[in-house]
């Protein structure tokens, strides 16, 4: 693998410089060392370790500017600049006639916004040497930089953001490590609702200028109002890690921490069928924030599946609803509102919900599924609904389901019937038998709120409809062979 650019200069300056130098400066023989192995690791692209050489080298020769500006240099190459600077003034120091390194100097100022102290150093290196091109050049480059910030600074104020951005843009890449201009290029961004770009900007602040309370607070905030709590609570912890009684990061970190408890809860009550609950967090996350609009939507999606996953169908119909005038497109919305249209025993209202859905998504499993199940079911009950036989609602528990069979078997059964129709309460009362069989067994309950009878010859291929019950009759078709128990 080829070694980066910035290294690739780096050894080309530090080959320069050794071939410019007559050698007087030659420190010991264990600094050389260093010195030649830290050069050697930089060419192979080992830059962790070349760097450690270049300390050792330092520290056993304090005194020569070399060993300075050759560690810079590396710094420089791994684009650590704030390390760097410090090598370069010590190296100017001990050598304020070192051409190389003022020039170096002057460039990292130049990168970082600081033109009047990159100035002095490039008038300083055109005092010594007046033909210096790249001195020249940067001087020139200096002044357009200047009218630059200032007619960005003036677009800025006068809300030209698109005009700033573009110009801010072009400094950025002259200036890289100016913090000032990336701020205000970020407020830009956020001005034009590029707000992924204004925390890409606010990000390189925080590495840029120490301590960068406020720029992990900004990053918070923004993220927070894209609805992106976990990450907001993220940088919002960075800056309490340099300020923990921070003033504005503090109470904000305490708000987006309930938030995304609330938030985590909700799903987890949602996953675990445990709705009830889940639609009591959703409630709660609207206490907390209910003016942004994704932490609105999230809970009010909540409510919407967990009520009607739990049956509270005019709840869910409601807030379904509500959910989809804001955003027609939610096929999540559109999904659970079919699911309690069909609670609502409404199969051509779920099948429209579910319709729609699939023309937004043709590929998603939960839509097909759900379409073929209200098909079936709109079939299904143009026949016999066992839940209507025995008068209960398609949520009922099984405890509800045997007491309304006991009720109603108390009326049919023939033997008690108080009517002349003896055949019309023999009928009744087989299928009273028929929807207890399936209503209180799971597997057949599923399979006919899927759509499916299991007690119809059609749909099972044939055979008898008490093939996997029993009959209540008996084999001897009108006569009745056993003892009803109401108890």
């Amino acid at each position: 693998m080829q070694p980066p650019i910035q290294v690739l200069q780096s050894i080309s300056l530090i080959i320069l410089v050794d071939f410019c130098l007559d050698g007087s400066d030659a420190g010991n023989i264990d600094v050389e060392k260093n010195l030649e192995m830290g050069k050697k690791l930089l060419a192979a692209g080992q830059l962790a370790e070349a760097l450690s050489h270049y300390h050792l080298a330092v520290e056993g020769d304090p005194k020569n500017y070399l060993t300075y500006f050759r560690r810079a240099t590396v710094y420089l190459a791994i684009g650590k600049s704030r390390s760097a600077l410090p090598d370069l003034d010590r190296c100017i120091e001990l050598r304020p006639d070192f051409t190389a390194a003022r020039i170096q100097r002057g460039n990292v100022l130049l990168k970082q916004g600081k033109l009047d102290k990159a100035r002095a150093d490039f008038t300083k290196v055109l005092k010594q040497d007046p033909h210096n091109e790249e001195a020249h050049s940067q001087f020139e480059l200096m002044n357009l930089v200047e009218d630059d910030v200032q007619q960005a600074n003036i677009m800025y104020k006068h809300h030209d953001f698109n005009g700033a951005i573009e110009l801010l843009s072009r400094l950025i890449d002259i200036c890289p490590w100016d913090a000032d201009l990336r701020e205000i290029r970020s407020e830009c961004y956020i001005q034009v609702g590029e707000k992924f770009k204004a925390i890409g900007d606010l990000r390189s602040t925080t590495k840029l200028i120490p301590d960068n309370t406020q720029g992990f607070f900004k990053m918070s905030k923004l993220h927070y109002n894209m609805g992106e709590a976990e990450e907001s609570l993220i940088q919002i912890r960075e800056c309490l890690k340099l300020d923990p009684e921070h003033k504005d990061c503090y109470p904000h970190y305490k708000k987006v921490k309930k938030l995304v408890k609330q938030l985590q809860a909700a799903q987890e009550y949602s996953n675990n069928d445990r709705y009830d609950e889940c639609i009591d967090k959703a409630k709660q996350i609207l206490k907390t924030e209910s003016k942004i609009f994704h932490y609105f939507l999230q809970a009010h999606s909540h409510m919407c599946h967990c009520h009607s996953k739990a049956g509270h169908i005019s709840d869910a119909l409601k807030i379904c609803q509500e959910i989809l005038e804001i955003d027609e497109g939610n096929i999540n919305a559109l999904i659970d509102r079919a699911e309690a249209h069909i609670l609502n025993e409404d199969y051509q209202a779920a099948i429209n919900d579910f319709q729609r859905a699939q023309q937004i998504d043709e590929e998603n499993r939960r839509v097909h599924d759900g379409l073929n199940r209200a098909q079936k079911l709109l079939k299904q009950s143009k026949k016999r609904d066992y839940y209507k036989i025995l008068g209960v609602k398609r949520t009922a528990k099984k405890k509800q389901i045997l007491k309304a069979y006991r009720d109603l078997a108390k009326i049919w059964h023939p033997d008690k019937y108080d009517g002349d129709d003896k055949k019309k309460a023999e009928k009744m009362f087989i299928d009273l038998a028929s929807a207890k069989e399936v209503l209180t067994d799971k597997e057949k309950r599923q399979r006919f709120d899927n759509g499916e009878d299991p007690l119809d010859p059609e749909d099972q291929q044939g055979g008898n409809p008490f093939h996997h019950g029993f009959n209540p009759f008996g084999g001897g078709g009108s006569g009745f062979s056993f003892k009803f128990h109401f108890n």
